[in-house]
């Protein structure tokens, strides 16, 4: 795990997090446009919106991406941080990648002085639920959502 090197995503990036996007987006079954990947990764990394993300590499292999969006909430004068699409390739799996990404969240959210870090995964994300099992605390809520036209 020592050998994994976590920093925030830069312009620079956009080769390698892009097939780690698509990963993400594809085990979810979603699509999304090519506007909105640029889009996306341009609030990413711009500097100007309450969002970023971090890459995990190792030998100069992208093997890992996350997320994140702080917000005001209505529970504390703080901000709040949403961890948001934590992907990492299949083989990355198990060697502490998820781990040390979340901890990069954990770590900027905390410095950024935010309350709290909070992520939702699918119920049938059983192999991630095991290592936010060991990081995090289940809220026992339940997540809605209502599109809009």
């Amino acid at each position: 795990m020592s050998d994994i090197t976590i920093r925030p995503l830069v312009a620079s990036d956009r080769a390698a997090w892009e097939p780690l996007w698509q990963g993400y987006l594809t085990f979810y079954k979603s699509a999304l446009s090519p506007e909105l990947y640029d889009l996306t990764f341009a609030r990413l990394t711009g500097g100007t919106e309450p969002m970023g993300g971090f890459i995990a590499e190792r030998d100069g292999k992208a093997l890992g991406i996350v997320h994140w969006v702080l917000h005001r909430t209505t529970w504390s004068a703080k901000d709040i941080c949403y961890l948001q699409d934590l992907f990492t390739v299949t083989e990355a799996r198990g060697s502490g990648v998820g781990r040390k990404l979340i901890e990069a969240v954990r770590e900027m959210a905390q410095a950024k002085g935010a309350f709290r870090v909070y992520w939702q995964t699918h119920e049938t994300n059983l192999q991630a639920q095991e290592l936010y099992d060991k990081v995090a605390d289940k809220s026992g809520f339940i997540v809605y959502r209502q599109a809009l036209s």
